[in-house]
């Protein structure tokens, strides 16, 4: 590969910042952001949510200012209304970072994901929104791919070069470049010099390439040796499980999703790299091969839909159970699209999902704001079902009339719509002001620090105060079997003090590590076997000796007197489910005895469930045996 001298590297870039104003302009405002970004964190100052703000910003303007320029050109439009067109895309963008605030919503993060992805695909085709030039928008979309490749290998080799040059100053000359030297470079080679060599290689002359036909051998090597044969494992797996789904008779695993959509993004990939040469004679058979495609596509994104709808009925719309839903309908618009139409139009495909993606930002009928009123009508409906409706507002819950296990449920979704949309959207069912709450929680001293409370600890204060206000108070968001029983028993933790490793009076130490269900060893003369039965009985065999140790009896023989071992109690006031002990050895141990041996059986840690019966269930365990020979 011929790598470009540094005078052709000059003139290039002097002549796409001439071509590419705005675009060059954002980029070295998200570069110099980055930069401050980098610096901060390296004086360890409070991160600055604006200069991530900036940076989204500046991608975002970039994209939008690109996509304004090619649309411009290519519609040959009066430089007056050019630079017009120009301002409004780069202000437009420039005014999202009023709107984008990730340290204030999480959310925002995906929606600048939502926002790029929407400009990228309008990069894609903003100098093709005429009809036809279906050839050229082929084209123009294979060169800026390459050209894509290309920036990001000059730019490696780049950084790899200078890095290198870094480091041998500090070796050389004992020079003291740290970690962020070396961040701030590989900053301003992605944010500057990538970008520019990029934008320099950014077909100008669109409507020249219609004429273009050349077309990469490697690339329909790549697509049918690679991606087709890819796609096809894909088919032949799924459609196996859907024969599997048929005769069995089961909901199909959420699994699947992912599945379908990379046979879907396999397929349409293929489909779209190999569109100039369908019409060959030698390659007849691709239009063979994408009927089929879309043909076993729709029944496979049948399987998709009951796969998001089993969930969506269970537990509501979430972002990306959203996500999904729209991606499917958009498959199988697309399927039927190129099924029923002769004149297959390959711009449909990013056009379509262009919209789709800018109409699940912002709206009612954004993925947020559908997936917000999903959440709120299952906690809503929760307080219906328990008679904690009045008047249109949630009133306490009386909480002794409900099990523990849909009292977590109820917290875990509470717990959920507290922590991605807020307390704010639950105003309509609450007679308090929550603005007032959140300002007076927001004054509250943090536990790490003498500040003020951080976003996270904010998040948790809201939540406390919502379980208190609706009298979920004695509820976890976790759930567990063990913790539906008569005096709602928790889970046991149970730590052994001072564990000897002493082996006075005993011969040997055998430790058997972390949850061994069988292990064999050998000590001079001895052969020792460990087998983990059922119900975690521990099974000891000494040249053919053998011992058992019943672990649930152990557990039984704790919570026979329970005052003795609440003395053992650790942090009693903090977890009413999972209760931590720390216990003598005496109290967690057994000896046993066989014609040739003395084994003293000692547990380590051990966790436990209670049930109604009031049998221990041991769900984990480490223990030790000291062996002595007779």
């Amino acid at each position: 590969m011929k790598f470009p001298s540094l005078k052709s590297l000059a003139e290039g870039a002097a002549h796409t910042i001439k071509c590419y104003p705005f675009e060059v302009l954002f980029a070295l405002a998200g570069t110099i952001a980055a930069t401050a970004e980098v610096e901060l964190r390296h004086l360890n100052r409070e991160h600055e949510s604006w200069c991530i703000r900036i940076i989204m910003i500046a991608n975002l303007g970039l994209l939008l200012s690109l996509s304004a320029t090619l649309y411009t050109q290519s519609r040959n439009i009066a430089m007056g209304k050019r630079r017009l067109i120009k301002y409004v895309a780069a202000i437009f963008a420039a005014s999202l970072i009023f709107i984008i605030d990730p340290s204030a919503r999480e959310a925002d993060y995906i929606r600048f994901f939502l926002m790029s992805l929407a400009f990228h695909l309008l990069v894609a085709f903003a100098a093709f929104t005429g009809k036809g030039q279906l050839q050229g928008f082929w084209q123009f979309n294979k060169a800026l791919f390459s050209r894509i490749l290309t920036a990001v290998l000059y730019g490696l080799v780049l950084f790899l070069g200078l890095a290198a040059a870094i480091g041998a100053t500090n070796f050389l000359f004992n020079f003291n470049f740290e970690w962020d030297t070396y961040a701030i470079l590989w900053v301003w080679i992605v944010g500057m010099f990538t970008t520019i060599f990029f934008l320099a290689g950014v077909p100008v002359e669109t409507h020249l390439l219609d004429e273009d036909q050349s077309y990469p051998k490697g690339l329909k090597i790549f697509t049918q040796y690679v991606l087709i044969p890819l796609s096809t494992v894909y088919v032949i797996i799924l459609l196996a499980y859907e024969v599997k789904i048929l005769v069995e008779w089961n909901l199909p695993k959420g699994l699947v999703s992912n599945l379908v959509l990379g046979y879907a993004v396999f397929g349409i990939l293929s489909l779209l790299l190999v569109y100039p040469i369908r019409e060959h004679d030698e390659n007849k058979w691709l239009k063979t091969y994408a009927r089929s495609f879309y043909f076993l596509l729709i029944p496979l994104l049948g399987l998709l839909f009951v796969a998001v709808g089993t969930r969506v009925f269970k537990y509501g719309i979430t972002e990306w159970r959203y996500f999904l839903i729209v991606l499917a309908c958009w498959l199988l618009f697309i399927s039927i699209y190129f099924l029923l139409f002769k004149k297959q139009n390959i711009k449909l495909i990013p056009v379509s999902l262009c919209v789709l993606t800018i109409l699940a930002i912002y709206g009612p009928q954004s993925a947020f704001s559908v997936s917000m009123y999903s959440q709120r009508r299952i906690i809503v409906q929760f307080f219906k079902n328990n008679n904690a409706f009045k008047n249109g507002k949630l009133i306490p819950v009386d909480s002794t009339k409900i099990s523990n296990k849909v009292g977590s449920h109820a917290v875990a979704n509470l717990e959920y719509f507290i922590s991605h949309y807020d307390l704010a959207p639950l105003q309509p069912y609450f007679k308090k002001d929550l603005a007032a709450v959140a300002d007076s929680l927001g004054k509250l001293k943090s536990k790490g620090d003498y500040g003020l409370v951080g976003r996270y600890e904010l998040r948790n204060e809201k939540l406390e105060w919502a379980k208190n206000y609706l009298g979920l108070h004695k509820f976890k968001s976790y759930y567990f079997a063990g913790m539906d029983t008569v005096d709602n028993h928790p889970e046991y933790q149970i730590n052994t003090q001072g564990i000897t490793r002493d082996v006075k009076g005993y011969d040997l130490i055998f430790n058997t590590g972390y949850q061994a269900d069988t292990v064999n060893d050998k000590f001079n003369d001895l052969t020792i076997q460990h087998v983990t039965l059922a119900n975690k009985v521990c099974r000891l065999t000494i040249n053919n000796e053998t011992l058992k140790f019943n672990t649930q009896d152990l557990a039984k023989k704790l919570i026979v007197d329970t005052k003795q071992l609440e003395k053992y109690r650790q942090h009693a006031d903090e977890d009413e489910y999972q209760r931590i002990y720390s216990v003598p050895v005496d109290l967690i141990s057994v000896t046993q005895e066989t014609p040739n041996y003395k084994v003293r059986f000692i547990v380590d840690n051990m966790h436990f469930r209670l049930f109604k019966n009031d049998k221990p269930e041991v769900t984990s365990l480490t223990f030790m045996y000291l062996i002595k020979q007779k």
